[in-house]
C-alpha cells in the first residue's frame, strides 16, 4: 500500500499588497500552497498566504536564489509590474511556464516595447527614446500636433504627461523632466499621441495562442496626465469596432512572444484603426482582472492565470452568465479635507458591489498626476454594461467632500 502523500505545489506570488490578496486567496482554495513576498512586513497579503517573507522583490539575485532553494512550480506577480523581471530571471532559472525574462523586459520597457512592435508591424505610434532634454528638444519637430512624455519603465500613470507640440518650450522641458525623475531606468519615451477612446483587452495566453475573454472601456482624466478613473465591462463598442480592438491587442501580444500567462493589452481606437498604448505580461490592476473580469464573464480571470504559471490549462467556461460590471474612481481635492459624508448611502444603493475610500478628514487631498493619488472607488453590477455605469456613477454622486 502506498502511503506517501501528494504534496501541493508551491506557488510564489511576488507582492502581497491590496490588489495581490486575490491571487493569494484564489490559489489557496484551488489547494496550491502559497508563498507570499513583500518588501513591506506590514503588506495585508502576507498573513493570507501559508507562508509569508519580506525581502526586496525587485532584487534579482535574491528573488531567483529564494525561488531556487525552495524548490517552487511557478511564480507570479499580478496587477503592477514591479517585480516582472524577477518573476521573469526565476522563470528562465527553473524552467517554469511563464515570461521568461527577454520577455518580461520588453514588456516593461515601453521602448523596447516599441521597437518589437515596430519590428513585428503591430499598430503603433511613432515614437522616440531619449535621455536628455537636448535630445528631446529635437525630436519635437517631428511629432504633428500633440506628444507623450513618459517614463520608459514605471506603470500606473506616473510621469505621463500630454502637451501640444507648440506650447511652449519650458512646459515640454518640465514633462521631459517629470517622465525623466520617474523612470527606472533613466529614460523617456516620446510618443505621438492617439486621439480616440482607450479599452483594455484581457487576455489568457497558453501554447502560443491567446485568449480574449472581454474588452474593458476606459474613462480617464484627460490632459495633461490621463489618469484613469473608471473601467466598464463589457465593451459598448460595435462588434466591427471591437474585432479592431482585439485584433490590435492579438498582433501585440504575439510581437512580444507572451505566452503560459496572463495579459493586459491598453488600446486606442483612432480614426485610422486600432493603435497599441502598451501590453503587460501579467492581470491587469484597478481590479479590472481580479474583480470586473469576473463579475462580467463568470470566468475567474485570477485562477486562470495561477493555472498557467503552473502549467495548467485554464477553465474558461463561464460560471454564471454575462452581466455589466463597472469601477469608478474618487477624485479628491487638493486641499485640507474637513468632512467626507454618505459614504452608507452610497454602499447601499442599487448594484453596488463594493465600497472602499482611502481619505479622511484632517489630510489634504493629492492633486491627480496618477492613480496613487485617487482617493477610492465604487464598483457596481447591472444587468448590461450601461446598468451597472449608471449604478456607480449615482453611488459616487452620493460620497461628498467638503
Amino acid at each position: 500500500m502506498n502511503n506517501r502523500t501528494i504534496q501541493p505545489k508551491k506557488l510564489l506570488i511576488l507582492a502581497a499588497g491590496e490588489l495581490q490578496t486575490a491571487a493569494i486567496i484564489t490559489a489557496r482554495k484551488m489547494g496550491v500552497y502559497v508563498i507570499a513576498a513583500d518588501g513591506s512586513a506590514t503588506a495585508p497579503g502576507l498573513a493570507l498566504a501559508d507562508r509569508a517573507e519580506v525581502f526586496n522583490i525587485t532584487d534579482i539575485p535574491t528573488c531567483v536564489r529564494f525561488a531556487v532553494e525552495n524548490k517552487i512550480d511557478g511564480v507570479l506577480h499580478i496587477c503592477s509590474e514591479v517585480s516582472m523581471l524577477s518573476v521573469g530571471a526565476i522563470n528562465d532559472s527553473l524552467g517554469l511556464f511563464g515570461p521568461g525574462l527577454d520577455v518580461a523586459r520588453q514588456s516593461t520597457n515601453k521602448g523596447l516595447m516599441r521597437k518589437a512592435f515596430e519590428k513585428a508591424k503591430a499598430p503603433s505610434p511613432y515614437f522616440a527614446i531619449v535621455t536628455d532634454w537636448k535630445e528631446a528638444e529635437t525630436f519635437l519637430t517631428h511629432f504633428p500636433e500633440k506628444v507623450v512624455y513618459k517614463p520608459s519603465r514605471n506603470s500606473a500613470s506616473r510621469g505621463v504627461t500630454v502637451l501640444n507640440v507648440n506650447s511652449p518650450i519650458q512646459e515640454h522641458q518640465t514633462a521631459f523632466e517629470y517622465a525623466l525623475t520617474q523612470s527606472r531606468d533613466q529614460e523617456v519615451v516620446m510618443e505621438e499621441f492617439m486621439e480616440g477612446p482607450e479599452f483594455s483587452v484581457e487576455i489568457l495566453c497558453w501554447n502560443n495562442e491567446p485568449h480574449v475573454l472581454t474588452i474593458t472601456d476606459k474613462i480617464t482624466s484627460g490632459a495633461p496626465h490621463f489618469v484613469e478613473l473608471g473601467h466598464t465591462q463589457p465593451t459598448r463598442r460595435s462588434k466591427m469596432e471591437a474585432e479592431q480592438i482585439k485584433e490590435a491587442a492579438l498582433q501585440g501580444v504575439k510581437a512580444l512572444g507572451i505566452d503560459w500567462s496572463a495579459a493586459h493589452a491598453e488600446i486606442k481606437l483612432t480614426a485610422q484603426d486600432a493603435k497599441i498604448v502598451e501590453i503587460g505580461p501579467r492581470l491587469g490592476g484597478d481590479f479590472i482582472t481580479t474583480d470586473l473580469v469576473g463579475l462580467s464573464t463568470g470566468i475567474d480571470m485570477v485562477e486562470g492565470a495561477i493555472r498557467l504559471a503552473l502549467g495548467e490549462i485554464p477553465d474558461l467556461v463561464p460560471k454564471h452568465k454575462t452581466q455589466g460590471a463597472a469601477i469608478r474612481f474618487l477624485q479628491q481635492p487638493s486641499k485640507l479635507i474637513e468632512s467626507v459624508d454618505g459614504i452608507e448611502t452610497a454602499k447601499s444603493m442599487p448594484g453596488v458591489y463594493r465600497c472602499f475610500l482611502d481619505i479622511q478628514p484632517g489630510l489634504v487631498g493629492k492633486e491627480l498626476r496618477s492613480s496613487l493619488d485617487r482617493g477610492g472607488y465604487i464598483i457596481a453590477l447591472g444587468k448590461d454594461a450601461n446598468e451597472a455605469e449608471q449604478h456607480a456613477e449615482d453611488a459616487l454622486q452620493k460620497i461628498i467632500i467638503r
